[in-house]
């Protein structure tokens, strides 16, 4: 009997211990813009600085003090940052003892690179009022920056396509919103005229001009300018997917000529394509626009509202606001980054990072690049006006195909690419095995998703109004590789993505031979070229709805094509990625057996076919339904199944409605119903 009393009381002396052991607590800290350095950090007395916060927790977990994790809460208001907030190694959380920084309830912090400008002033400079359009002189003010202690003002730099990220120059923002440098054509593109000296063919694209020759205008209007030293011009100059901006070194207003700085663009000068001038104080000539006359150190701005209504702010820091290297098991929810010329969040290494709730707005550069590492996240942010692109994760390893397992999820991405125009996409996802899904992504010049690698999935996306601006563009896009295989692209909703620029938008773009990627369950309204299959060969186009579309599927077999520029990407290019994965090696040969295929067509030339595409149990209403081009033909894929211009029996087709009825024709031929309702982020 005294043995089941001793254990009894063992027990129940467990069980008192127990909810202790439960209640351990992490290390807090607070951090309010009013707040003192020289204080203990808890919510009566905070800190001032994250860079104290962060040197506290430190010095307390290596005093053992922080067994269950650390929370740092940052009290509402405005953290002014002159540098990145640098996490490393040595800030890292574990499992069972994370670390998070996040925004006290209910208050935004806000994180910003930049400083807010209250000195603005009539203008009275008889010079500069000489210089501005008529109607503008009695709306344009002027701040001296110097006595915001804003000295460093930036230079504008050459950015576009194929242009590494750089910090980007000086910007104004105002009632939340990125204004207008000074230009012309105000909102439209001038066209080049003509080019001087000698053209050449480039193939069969039409004639470029010797790069150093420049390009002509039409019109008179550079001749109202005074000074040229720090204008610049942006363009496509010969393509419509390759822009760039490039200095003006100089303007000949009687032979309307003028002349770049080297290099001139990637491609050289096509008469007919699109530019506009910018940086140009003579221009300022409508509300929202602005101009900084960097020697002076002044800013001139044209309110869009009285300036009582809002705040204004000009960029001063290019490095990251916050950069996270080797941190693992680390959470920034909540907080509020904006105002910056840099990134926004740049995360190397490390594991579980996750970025949550916040919003990331008004940058030169990303909202949030991540490379490397395993498992990180972009969860539940607002992302908008960025000046590149929204989200950029990469990670995994191609050589083993092990995957990454980051993931962009539940995020609201608009107005991306503003500065950077092309090939900057609300996310970008490369390597292997990471997800975006449940995403919202709308109004960008180019295209909402760019993708490269292996057994990514892409799903319960709503991608609209993208592809507004450039040419030859997807809202989804990848290409020019045989290995890059996998890809799942599902359940997502496409709409009212129509032709832009010359060379046309899709809405699936496989470019360039891209092969092995299914397009299955999704939705697509008012889209043109809804799904195109450049050349590739073992994708799959099934279960889809088209709706207005022009056309729903399109295929094409350039692989085949005999000209030099095709039989190069085919024997070269894609050769020598074919052959840098190792196909006849695991684990390729094992996962993607169909590339074995390949090697007949590398044993001679000849182009290779667009084979093993299967187009099957698609609805296509209204447009056109498919169209096979430039080589390709029905029988070299597997067309079948599809219910095209016949009543489908949506639900409601006019309300937006496409889930299907039950005595749809389309499920006795095997469609599966789309979950439609998952789509888009979830709240």
């Amino acid at each position: 009997m005294a043995l089941v009393y001793g254990l009894l009381a063992l027990a129940l002396l467990g069980l008192a211990a127990a909810p202790a052991a439960c209640a351990a607590e992490p290390l807090t800290v607070f951090v309010s813009p009013d707040g003192d350095d020289s204080w203990d950090g808890s919510r009566a007395r905070p800190f001032a600085t994250l860079e104290r916060a962060r040197d506290e927790v430190r010095a307390r977990r290596a005093a053992g003090q922080a067994p269950a994790g650390v929370l740092v809460h940052l009290r509402g208001g405005v953290y002014l940052r002159e540098h990145t907030f640098a996490l490393t190694a040595e800030d890292a959380g574990r499992p069972g003892a994370p670390v998070e920084y996040r925004a006290w309830q209910g208050e935004q912090p806000r994180l910003i690179g930049g400083r807010p400008v209250t000195n603005f002033r009539p203008l009275s400079d008889q010079q500069v009022l000489a210089r501005l359009p008529e109607p503008a002189r009695a709306h344009v003010v002027e701040a001296d920056l110097a006595e915001l202690g804003v000295t460093d003002l930036g230079t504008l730099k050459r950015r576009g396509f194929a242009q590494p990220s750089r910090p980007a120059h000086l910007e104004l923002f105002f009632q939340g919103r990125r204004m207008t440098l000074a230009r012309w054509p105000n909102d439209e593109f001038a066209r080049i005229a003509a080019l001087p000296g000698p053209t050449h063919e480039d193939g069969h694209r039409g004639e470029l001009g010797a790069l150093e020759n420049g390009f002509h205008y039409e019109g008179d209007r550079p001749a109202r300018w005074r000074e040229i030293e720090d204008i610049w011009v942006h363009g496509y100059w010969a393509w419509d997917w390759a822009n760039s901006y490039e200095r003006v070194a100089s303007i000949d207003t009687e032979r309307r000529l003028v002349k770049t700085e080297a290099p001139h663009g990637l491609y050289g000068f096509r008469v007919g394509h699109r530019f506009y001038f910018l940086n140009v104080l003579e221009e300022l000539d409508q509300p929202g626009e602005f101009y900084v006359d960097r020697r002076r150190g002044r800013l001139y701005f044209w309110p869009p509202a009285p300036l009582a209504e809002g705040e204004a702010w000009v960029s001063t820091l290019e490095e990251p606001l916050i950069s996270l290297e080797d941190c693992s098991h680390l959470t920034l929810r909540g907080l509020t980054l904006e105002y910056s010329r840099g990134h926004g969040v740049q995360v190397s290494g490390g594991e579980e990072v996750l970025i949550a709730d916040c919003a990331i707005r008004n940058l030169g550069n990303w909202a949030v690049i991540a490379r490397g590492g395993a498992r990180h996240g972009v969860v539940g942010c607002d992302i908008f006006g960025v000046g590149d692109g929204g989200i950029e994760l990469s990670g995994g390893d191609r050589a083993t195909l092990t995957p990454a397992g980051h993931r962009a999820e539940d995020n609201r991405i608009w107005r991306f690419g503003e500065w950077s125009r092309c090939y900057y996409p609300a996310v970008s996802i490369n390597g292997v095995g990471n997800r975006v899904a449940h995403n919202l992504m709308h109004d960008s010049p180019h295209s909402a998703i760019l993708l490269g690698g292996n057994e990514h999935l892409i799903e319960f996306n709503e991608i609209h109004h993208v592809c507004l601006e450039a040419g030859d563009v997807g809202a989804f896009y990848m290409g020019r590789d045989w290995t890059q295989r996998g890809n799942v692209i599902r359940h997502n909703y496409f709409h009212d993505i129509a032709d832009s620029g010359l060379h046309g938008s899709r809405g699936v773009y496989l470019d360039d031979c891209t092969s092995g990627a299914a397009v299955v369950g999704n939705l697509f309204v008012r889209v043109t070229r809804a799904v195109f299959v450049g050349g590739g060969r073992d994708n799959t186009v099934e279960n889809n709805i088209f709706v207005d579309c022009a056309p729903a599927v399109e295929v094409d077999g350039r692989g085949l094509d005999p000209s030099p520029v095709w039989q190069n990407m085919v024997y070269r290019t894609m050769r020598e990625r074919l052959e840098a994965m190792r196909h006849h090696e695991p684990p390729y040969r094992e996962r993607y057996p169909e590339l074995l295929a390949l090697d007949r067509y590398y044993e001679r030339e000849g182009g290779v076919p667009p084979e093993g595409n299967v187009i099957a149990r698609n609805i296509s209403v209204g447009g056109q339904w498919l169209n096979l081009v430039w080589h390709a033909q029905p029988e070299m894929m597997d067309i079948r199944d599809n219910l095209v211009d016949e009543d489908p029996r949506f639900v409601d087709a006019e309300g937006g409605d496409f889930r299907l009825r039950p005595d749809s024709p389309a499920l006795a031929l095997g469609f599966e119903p789309i979950p439609l309702e998952r789509i888009g982020p979830r709240r």
